[in-house]
């Protein structure tokens, strides 16, 4: 079988990672969440017509926490399939995860309010 080539890998890859993001979004509610908030961000964004600054580091947040929680959803189905059963190394491995959410998200509430406080209040 000849091998792949470098540019037929890259597209591969890409296809994957495509299926994988939008699996995420279709089957898990938490990334829904964040999505529709993404999406209203950047409504907000256009409305209150942020500067480019703004809108980098709006995007950098957003992309962190769908990052981030998409990271959590798989290592909670690693860990369920890995360990089907209770364990409690498991449960503190999903905690650590999910708190890596909780960081990341309550930096990006922060940076939201640095950006929209000003205009709102």
């Amino acid at each position: 079988m000849p091998k792949e080539s470098f540019l037929t890998n890259r597209i591969r890859s890409v296809g994957f990672a495509v299926k994988g993001a939008l699996l995420l979004i279709k089957t898990e509610a938490s990334i829904k969440v964040q999505v529709f908030i993404g999406i209203v961000m950047t409504a907000a964004g256009f409305y209150y017509e942020i500067s480019n600054t703004e809108w980098t580091i709006q995007i950098l947040a957003i992309a962190l926490v769908l990052g981030i929680e998409g990271m959590n959803t798989a290592i909670e189905k690693l860990s369920d399939f890995v360990q089907p059963n209770f364990d409690p190394k498991i449960g503190l491995i999903k905690d650590v995860s999910a708190g890596a959410v909780m960081l990341v998200s309550v930096a990006a509430c922060a940076i939201g309010l640095i950006i929209y406080g000003p205009k709102l209040f």
